[in-house]
């Protein structure tokens, strides 16, 4: 299996990985003193807990484990609080690591705990669903959510590694693992057509650990030319403008990868009404996440998503950028004013 470079750190993508966690961490940190904390949620937990405790026994790494509820409610400054004051109480140093064994939730918040914990502590991302896989566990953002929307307080700070175990894909429920193809996808629609007619084909369950691969090489070459998102990573947000509102507006009813799949074809249409990109996209568009058995249509008014898209925190001033198809496999970045914004997209 694959080992991506990610700089500064490595995705390793190897099936039953996870029972091999502890002698890769001995390996990074040889000090008898060295101990881990597991964050994980209470589904995760009932998984794949033991398998991770067992390998750190077996290495003799001394470890703690912090669980919290599943979805995106834990992405929130009382769960981050209740993070970092058990870091405290188990005297956690800078010496010690943490390990994010979950989804993207998990990821997200143990990696701002991370961050912020002493300043900065070392943490690994052991990603068990298919959207922190291909997408949220690489390129180092962090955040939690506020009232206003989603993710708008984080930072950027890389995991160590990545430690990918396709095998966990294996008890995802459909939907779930509907999340991570909208994120695959997403990967095709920006910028290589051949990924993306294979994931609409839905190669994603018979070809997982080499399509898995390949988005993270998308997303790998992209960050490491753009590292803090002030250029092309923005082309990653394709989906996510709108995608973000609806979930927001949804209080979290809808989840990511719905909302982002919602997204994508709503801006798709958007463009092909303005004659920015052939009808055929939006159809092979939407006839891919029908495959995928996900949902393509808005089910809010534009009022009720508008006023949480100004607080988009790709925001500059008075202008929103969006990402727009101008083919499959090709996308590029369109400014709009606030000014304009209803009427982008309405007419």
């Amino acid at each position: 299996m694959p080992s991506i470079e990610i700089p500064p750190c490595r995705a390793e993508i190897t099936s039953g990985i996870r029972h091999k966690i502890g002698e890769f961490l001995r390996a990074a940190n040889p000090e008898k003193s060295f101990r881990a904390a597991i964050v994980t949620d209470d589904n995760v937990s009932a998984l794949y807990l033991d398998d991770v405790r067992r390998s750190l026994d077996e290495t003799k790494i001394n470890f703690v484990v912090f669980t919290v509820a599943p979805g995106e409610v834990s992405k929130s400054f009382p769960v981050l609080e209740k993070l970092v004051e058990f870091l405290a109480a188990q005297h956690f140093t800078r010496s010690d690591a943490l390990l994010a064994l979950g989804g993207g939730v998990v990821g997200d918040l143990t990696g701002f705990a991370a961050a912020s914990f002493l300043r900065g502590v070392p943490f690994y991302q052991i990603p068990t669903t298919l959207l922190a896989m291909v997408d949220s566990s690489i390129g180092g953002k962090t955040a939690i959510n506020l009232a206003a929307g989603k993710n708008l307080c984080g930072t950027f700070y890389q995991p160590q590694k990545i430690f990918t175990d396709p095998e966990t894909l294996a008890t995802l429920p459909d939907a779930i693992f509907a999340d991570g193809a909208a994120e695959a996808l997403k990967y095709g629609m920006i910028c290589d057509r051949k990924l993306f007619h294979a994931i609409a084909a839905n190669a994603l369950r018979s070809d997982a650990a080499n399509i898995i691969a390949r988005c993270i090489e998308i997303k790998a070459s992209i960050v490491q030319r753009d590292t803090f998102d002030r250029g092309e990573r923005r082309l990653l947000n394709f989906g996510h403008t709108l995608g973000h509102a609806i979930e927001t507006a949804s209080h979290f009813a809808v989840s990511h990868g719905s909302a982002v799949a919602i997204g994508m074809m709503e801006i798709t249409r958007i463009a092909c009404r303005r004659g920015l990109c052939p009808k055929q996209t939006a159809e092979n568009l939407q006839t891919a996440l029908q495959n995928l058995h996900l949902p393509t249509e808005n089910p809010y008014p534009v009022d009720t998503i508008l006023q949480t898209m100004l607080n988009d925190k790709k925001r500059h001033g008075e202008i929103l950028e969006f990402v727009i198809p101008r083919d499959t496999g090709k996308c590029e970045l369109f400014p709009v004013s606030i000014h304009d914004l209803k009427d982008f997209l309405t007419k």
